[in-house]
């Protein structure tokens, strides 16, 4: 049962672990609308209770699912915290007038984006909005601004950015008179670079607990012929010791033993699956197990 944690010192609780509905529109079965219905009821049952969106996921198609779910159970909004995500602006059929992949951090960008994520979410609010990813074209004050005032408006509780570094965010930071209260990164056992970069660091001055995108590599962790198979034998040997099944609730487990308290985000739509990978919440990681997989994973061990 995933357990609670306040995203911010000052900020809402969101569940220690997340599901992810960014795979929702792969195929026709999981973008059913029963078939979401039943992944949501399963993380629900499992404590995992914040879904993390963009407005890009699926082509711009993910969020306008889920949200005809949520038409047909309103029961749900008030049991779960949305998340998403806008800045990144695809080609495609969904958006004919982008004549390449860009980036959008405009005021009048955001403020249409979270608008329209909320039409398709059919929702008037939204948990946290985050801005997907750093802008060298950004004007700090200008998204200051419109940011304090979507807060302000209720249309967002919090807002954050992802994957940003330490220095982009302090710059954001400095313009904002409300808090970020969210980073979402990269961070798995195949991807360590926040540990050294300072971005953990940064979350912990901040009192930000970041949230964990790709917490599994993407499925790299499972891929023996191109990923690390002693470190799968050594992940599934240890789910055997702490009574779990999987080697990727064990990796899930090793990122919550961090002090910076992430929140991984899991896209399984398999309930079966998220069942067994809330798990990873149960699991106290021994101090040495954890400095064991840190040596396998990078191949060598702590200096």
């Amino acid at each position: 049962m995933s357990s609670r944690i306040k995203i911010h010192r000052d900020g809402p609780e969101f569940s220690r672990m997340v599901w992810g509905a960014f795979r929702i529109a792969d195929n026709p079965e999981t973008s059913e609308i029963a078939s979401i219905a039943r992944t949501v009821d399963t993380c629900l049952d499992a404590g995992i209770t914040t879904i993390d969106h963009a407005d890009i996921y699926g082509g711009y198609r993910v969020e306008a699912l889920f949200g005809e779910m949520l038409a047909t159970r309103p029961d749900l909004r008030n049991r779960i915290e949305l998340v998403t995500k806008c800045g990144i602006a695809l080609t495609g059929p969904a958006r004919p007038e982008h004549r390449v992949k860009h980036y959008n951090s405009t005021a009048a960008h955001i403020r249409w984006s979270l608008e329209n994520s909320l039409r398709n979410l059919k929702t008037d609010h939204v948990d946290l909005l985050l801005l997907h990813r750093p802008d060298p074209l950004m004007d700090a004050t200008e998204v200051a601004e419109v940011l304090e005032a979507l807060v302000a408006e209720g249309k967002t509780r919090a807002v954050g950015v992802s994957n940003y570094t330490p220095s982009q965010f302090a710059m954001l930071q400095s313009k904002l008179p409300i808090p970020l209260m969210a980073n979402q990164i990269e961070l798995s056992v195949t991807h360590t670079a926040p540990l050294y970069d300072g971005t953990l660091d940064d979350c912990v001055n901040y009192g930000i607990s970041p949230m964990a995108w790709s917490p599994l590599g993407g499925g790299r962790l499972f891929d023996r012929e191109k990923g690390n198979p002693q470190l799968v034998d050594l992940l599934t040997s240890l789910g055997a010791q702490y009574g779990v099944q999987g080697a990727g609730t064990v990796a899930l487990a090793w990122l919550l033993r961090l002090p910076s308290k992430p929140l991984p985000i899991i896209g399984s739509t398999d309930p079966e699956r998220v069942k067994a990978l809330a798990r990873a919440t149960e699991i106290e990681f021994d101090l040495q197990d954890w400095f064991e997989v840190l040596e396998v994973a990078s191949g060598r061990p702590v200096a």
